[in-house]
């Protein structure tokens, strides 16, 4: 763009324009222009991939966009901005820590952690009072946070004198011939940026946890103390942030599996899930009702082989751009792979015979196990795991019907979430990354086409650059628990590349042979990781239909138990996850038993229910039992389900 002597245009996010003064600040136009967010904005981002400063000089037309605590970038400048606050105020009580590196983490003990060398001194919690003492002063300060850029010859002089050997270090390292300091009052720190306008903002915060960690991850060099931190910019939010953490706990679908005997980890497979009867159940109850709506919509199940010759991953792609996640076998002296994706399995039964363009949309679907492999570190539970089931569905369709096909596969996505009880979604669409594969032109038409289909359906979308999958563009689904946590979960993918390596084709109504788009979907992702957030997200209190633990009967006394046998064969008659409890055992201790294993209904039969043929009936969550016959409870459990 031009820019004129005195103005600069600037384009908002809502298309709108705004003028503003060359050489003047982004701060001053927020402040002139947007007063409404005054107080909210953290920095800028130009044209969609340049973050800066609010105290940095207007040189050019853009397009801008304000970030606030609520944008990623937004979010990410304030985490880095506390933690130069905590790298602050720890060198103002230890003279002679030094200082390494403080990143933003996203899932962690905090949002953000600084490594220091604190030479002989032994951190322990036991400090942290003290150091967030010191950050509250500097917070109340409100110090303007500064940018100077050095050249590296002056930074290296100054840094020297300072005994800071590690900042020299990572000098040394920096391609640039100039390095930008950002600071605070008389404090400064190396630093890329961008942060916050003033220490001020950063109102709410707590020190989280402490851990040893080796300067660059090598263990030849010296252990750093890591303090790890979270900050908001009100303590509202901070309280808001420690109940879902102390919510999360009682969830923890770990300490909830185990509980409701649902599934295990053994030894013997580290990373992989073994699944118990009532866990099992749970899972056929997903996997079942994902069957039915897929066969609703004109999708046929396919099952793929989970051993595959190295030459089809070579073929694919994978080979290239996924073969470190990958588990090779050898068999008979030649190379195979255990699968990591069910895409190239399945394009193998559709190229199996030549399809004409009235069998088209060819929609496979696929619960296709998968193993990946994964470091050890990253094992977490159901969500990272090294096997597990993908839901997944390739369809095969002619170019004018993939916006159509985008579009019902978001109406499929909604309707499964809203099932489960999630009503809350944040979308977003991922674009190619720097490792892939596939035509420019087909990556920016894809790329549209997602765009086009959220569009129409009128559902707003973020951009996450570069994080599409090798082989095309993808829309991304977050789904928001009961809780306030956002899980990604399904994908929408569209490929071009895969067609075009398997040679797939149909025949069009003039007899040409023409290349169908392939499309990439998944709901639930993996079944094991839905379950494990359906585990958190209901608390293990799962709805009736998906309930591993649908009735539970108690018998009171060992007279009562022809009666309880009986009901529990009427229950399990009509399809219902039914057991009997009849153990010698006092009534108290079995409905302890039963409410831990958050049974839906308990049956509660004495010698009055079986002289009546009658039921007592107790529902999860109520301690009032209530009386009916089996047929109202029959009504009951058809009502809840």
């Amino acid at each position: 763009m031009e820019v004129s002597n005195k103005v600069v245009k600037f384009v908002l996010p809502d298309g709108s324009q705004k003028e503003a003064t060359l050489g003047s600040t982004y701060k001053e136009f927020i402040e002139s222009n947007l007063p409404f967010l005054k107080n909210k904005a953290l920095a800028v981002r130009l044209n969609g991939n340049r973050t800066l400063d609010l105290s940095r000089t207007i040189e050019t037309d853009a397009g801008l966009e304000v970030l606030t605590f609520q944008d990623k970038e937004g979010w990410e400048t304030f985490q880095h901005s506390a933690a130069h606050l905590l790298g602050m105020a720890v060198q103002n009580l230890y003279k002679q820590a030094k200082l390494t590196v403080g990143p933003v983490i996203e899932n962690g003990p905090g949002f953000f952690y600084y490594d220091i060398d604190f030479g002989d001194t032994v951190l322990t919690p036991e400090d942290f009072p003290k150091i967030e003492a010191e950050m509250k002063k500097v917070v109340e300060s409100d110090f303007e946070v500064f940018r100077k850029v050095w050249d590296k010859k002056e930074a290296i002089h100054t840094f020297e004198k300072m005994g800071e050997n590690y900042k020299i270090e990572i000098i040394g390292q920096i391609p640039e011939e100039q390095v930008s300091i950002y600071g605070m009052g008389e404090w400064f720190d190396l630093c890329r940026g961008p942060h916050i306008p003033r220490s001020g903002l950063l109102k709410a915060f707590k020190l989280t946890a402490l851990s040893g960690a080796y300067w660059k991850a090598n263990k030849e060099n010296r252990m750093l103390t890591r303090i790890y931190g979270v900050a908001f910019p009100s303590k509202k939010e901070l309280d808001e942030y420690f109940f879902r953490m102390e919510e999360a706990k009682k969830r923890d679908h770990r300490k909830l599996g185990k509980e409701m005997d649902l599934f295990s980890f053994q030894p013997e497979a580290p990373g992989f899930p073994f699944w118990h009867p009532k866990g099992t159940v749970l899972w056929n109850s997903l996997a079942d009702y994902i069957r039915k709506e897929c066969a609703k919509r004109g999708y046929q199940e396919i099952r793929t082989p989970a051993v595959l010759s190295s030459d089809l991953w070579r073929k694919s792609g994978h080979w290239d751009n996924f073969s470190e996640n990958m588990y090779f076998v050898s068999i008979d002296e030649e190379e195979f792979a255990i699968k990591p994706m069910n895409c190239p399995g399945c394009s193998l039964i559709y190229r199996h015979h030549l399809h004409s363009y009235k069998e088209l949309p060819l929609r496979f679907a696929e619960l296709g196990s998968v193993h990946r492999h994964e470091l050890h570190g990253v094992l977490h539970g159901l969500f990272r795991v090294r096997a597990f089931t993908q839901d997944d569905a390739h369809i095969y369709a002619p170019l004018d019907f993939l916006e159509s096909e985008v579009v019902d596969i978001i109406d499929f996505t909604f309707q499964v979430y809203k099932k489960f009880g999630f009503t809350e979604f944040k979308t977003y669409i991922a674009t190619r990354p720097e490792k892939s594969q596939g035509k420019d032109e087909d990556w920016e038409f894809a790329t549209n086409a997602l765009k086009l289909a959220l569009d129409k359906k009128g559902i707003p979308f973020e951009i996450k650059e570069g994080e599409g999958a090798f082989y095309g563009p993808k829309i991304e689904f977050n789904i928001k628990d009961s809780i306030g946590r956002m899980w990604q979960c399904g994908t929408i993918q569209i490929d071009f590349s895969m067609p075009d390596r398997f040679e797939l084709d149909y025949t069009d109504s003039d007899g040409a042979r023409k290349r169908p788009v392939m499309i990439h979907r998944a709901i639930y992702g993996s079944l094991e990781r839905f379950i494990g957030i359906l585990i958190e997200h209901f608390e293990g209190k799962f709805p009736l239909w998906i309930s591993p633990n649908q009735v539970r009967i108690l018998t009171v006394t060992d007279s009562v138990q022809p009666y309880g046998e009986k009901v529990l064969k009427q229950l399990i008659d009509f399809g219902y996850r039914a057991e009997g409890d009849f153990r010698n055992e006092k009534i108290g201790a079995k409905i302890r038993d039963s409410i831990l294993k958050k049974t839906n209904y308990l049956l509660v039969l004495g010698e009055k229910e079986r002289e009546s043929e009658l039921l007592a009936v107790r529902k999860r969550g109520s301690e009032e039992t209530v009386s009916m016959t089996l047929a109202e409870f029959m009504k009951l459990l058809q009502e809840d389900d």
